[in-house]
């Protein structure tokens, strides 16, 4: 193992200690920050499964294993699973003292950009937000006139004319309620952060699922009952899961499905943000389905705003969700493929010198 933690931790780029047979032995936080999974998950993996490389440097790799040198590779593609690839410089040292023990530093050109992926997609959600909501604001007064100039009309038709004008008033307040959405996501509030037991949040979803949009649904709790309390906004956060519980419901269409909301501690999770410094999101929360999985061409892209795979969606409820995490320093990832979608919340826990009083 490296012998020094502290400056193992402290490096700036993703780093991956790797065994003889080319399963990770460690990775520090950047590592995890760049694969958005977490150590306890990394540990024991092959490599080349968890990393893809857009050149054949496996075979360089073993060359440099059995001669003991260090190998240097300059802007080369490397990606992880589901995620876009990134230009990189790959640095490759094998071990002092470890017989076969191999060191692996990846150097992204775009690290700042991936690991704030949060906080960029915050700045353009709010560009595009602020965009709608002025348009939002023009249009909504004409709106109101076309609306009642047709129902003027109808007043004085009969048969399939009047089917003509009962078209443009259903219409437009379909358009106006789209409209309601673009102003409300522009106007939340920032989070009034206190101490929140994340199970009753999770409930008051689960409970509020039930009896409306995923009364089809079977939501199954797996919850870890030593979790601490969270440091965030209860309500705010009680939207994010209700948006997660309905995009899943939705999903799976009139024949409904299974939702299993998943919540446990991940002592090692680390945000790593572009100036170096860290913080620690330890409260893991996922909303697990079984239905067809984020269409692929959408998948990298499914936290933008605008951006859905439903007919007539707004493509507003997981753009609204990122907006939320974001504004809790927090992190939200997902991974997709038919029959398992899962979204997943990384948050921090309350403050050890905060007085706790639970909401």
């Amino acid at each position: 193992m490296i012998p020094d933690n502290a400056l193992w931790a402290s490096l700036p780029v993703p780093a991956f200690l790797i065994a003889t047979d080319n399963r990770i032995l460690d990775v520090n936080s950047a590592a995890e920050g760049f694969l958005n999974t977490s150590k306890r998950a990394l540990l024991g993996q092959q490599v080349w499964e968890q990393i893809a490389i857009d050149a054949p440097i496996e075979a360089s790799f073993e060359k440099a294993r059995r001669q003991g040198t260090p190998l240097f590779v300059n802007d080369i593609d490397v990606g992880s699973r589901g995620r876009a690839p990134l230009q990189c410089g790959v640095q490759i040292a094998p071990v002092q003292g470890q017989a076969g023990q191999m060191l692996l530093l990846l150097s992204p050109r775009e690290l700042a950009s991936r690991m704030t992926q949060n906080h960029s997609a915050k700045s353009a959600a709010q560009s595009a937000i602020g965009m709608a909501e002025m348009l939002a604001h023009e249009i909504k007064n004409p709106l109101a006139g076309i609306t009642g100039a047709a129902q003027l009309l109808s007043m004085s038709l009969t048969g399939e004319d009047v089917e003509l004008t009962d078209l443009i008033v259903s219409e437009s307040r379909r358009i106006v309620k789209l409209l309601d959405q673009v102003e409300q996501f522009g106007n939340l509030s920032a989070p009034d952060f206190k101490p929140v037991n994340l199970h009753d949040v999770l409930d008051r979803a689960r409970r509020s699922a039930l009896l409306g949009f995923g009364s089809r649904m079977t939501i199954v709790e797996d919850y870890d009952p030593s979790l601490p309390l969270a440091w965030g906004d209860a309500d705010q956060l009680l939207q994010v899961v209700l948006n997660l519980l309905k995009n899943a419901s939705e999903a799976a269409g009139t024949t409904g499905g299974n939702i299993r909301i998943r919540s446990y501690y991940e002592h090692s999770f680390r945000l790593r943000r572009s100036d170096g410094t860290g913080k620690l999101l330890p409260l893991q929360i996922e909303v697990i389905d079984d239905g067809p999985g984020l269409p692929e061409d959408i998948r990298d892209d499914v936290f933008d705003p605008f951006v859905s795979g439903r007919e007539n969606g707004t493509g507003l409820g997981l753009a609204l969700v990122s907006k939320i995490i974001a504004d809790h320093d927090g992190w939200i990832s997902v991974e997709s493929k038919p029959g398992h979608t899962v979204f997943r919340l990384s948050l921090s826990r309350t403050p050890n010198n905060t007085k706790t009083q639970e909401v």
